[in-house]
């Protein structure tokens, strides 16, 4: 327990710190490729929802495995070195400084006035149409975006990792990764992609909860509004939100910015209205998205210092 505190909190400091240096191999991308193998494989005949159940347990599996084996071989030579192997693997499951650089990146041509520029950038890392947004819709867009991938990419990663080290981290990360690709409802992946969904849905059920009460708790208020109102409001937004975990983090962060999101989004020319959230006392400005990246901050290191707190406790007991 005491070294994957220790393997934990190291890892975020240097997700903090380096992040995902340009060109590296990344263990996502080898995920990916697995992926993209089994659905070619296997997403097709009969059978697709039990064929798309292996092709989780086959991704999640490895996964787990190759990092389990190469924290086991590190610990057996020192328990310094295990630290250190397990710390780096933590790391390049965080993405808690990668996701900041994006969302900066649409910041700062906004800041320029350069719009086309905030559009292009923001399309990198949305799904939703961008090429006619107004200033307002992309930062919403950004915002939403850096909410909802608190949790997915630094907060659900870490919680796995504190209770089970970089092996937990990894079959989470495979689990997500498998549900950005092959979770979706429609004709090609409804069947194939549905336990996969399933289990994103419950692995993210207490970390993104977590996550949104933090946020509520740490990240600054700029709403004006006393706690109580924040909370009320926050746990009966939630639930309108088509996850069943992204909205209790999009639900806290327009809470705390005291305005208003979801709406209208097009996804290759296709409308979605989504349920709106929080509440429109102002409409949504470009310093919000630092605001939405400072309250991820805010959050992340009350998660790491709350498991810190109960790991002590745990180590303190045992």
């Amino acid at each position: 327990m005491l070294n994957h505190l220790i393997a934990c909190v190291t890892g975020f400091l240097i997700d903090r710190l380096i992040g995902d240096p340009p060109g590296w191999p990344h263990p996502v991308r080898w995920i990916g490729r697995l992926i993209t193998f089994l659905d070619n494989r296997l997403n097709s005949g009969r059978n697709r929802r039990t064929k798309g159940l292996m092709a989780l347990l086959i991704t999640a599996g490895l996964s787990a495995l190759t990092a389990g084996v190469l924290v086991w071989l590190f610990y057996s030579v020192h328990r310094t070195a295990g630290i250190a192997a397990e710390s780096l693997l933590i790391a390049a499951g965080l993405a808690r400084k990668s996701l900041a650089q994006a969302a900066m990146e649409v910041y700062r041509p906004l800041v320029e006035g350069n719009l086309p520029e905030a559009r292009e950038k923001l399309g990198w890392i949305v799904g939703r149409d961008t090429e006619s947004l107004p200033e307002s819709e992309v930062v919403r867009g950004v915002v939403e975006t850096v909410s909802e991938n608190t949790s997915d990419g630094v907060t659900a990663p870490l919680f796995w990792a504190f209770l089970f080290g970089a092996p937990g981290l990894w079959i989470y990360k495979a689990v997500n990764t498998l549900d950005s690709m092959v979770g979706y409802r429609n004709e090609r992946y409804g069947s194939f992609g549905y336990f996969s969904a399933k289990a994103d849905d419950v692995l993210n059920l207490i970390p993104a909860r977590l996550t949104g009460l933090l946020i509520l708790l740490v990240a600054p208020n700029r709403s004006g509004l006393p706690l109580r109102e924040r909370l009320d409001g926050w746990r009966r937004d939630a639930g309108k939100h088509p996850s069943p975990n992204s909205g209790w983090l999009e639900a806290a962060t327009a809470w705390q910015l005291g305005a208003e999101l979801g709406g209208l989004n097009t996804y290759q020319g296709v409308p979605s209205d989504r349920a709106r959230m929080g509440r429109p006392d102002r409409p949504l400005e470009t310093a919000d998205i630092a605001e939405s990246v400072n309250a991820m901050h805010s959050a992340s290191w009350a998660f790491v210092i709350l498991w810190l707190l109960i790991g002590g406790i745990a180590v303190a007991v045992a």
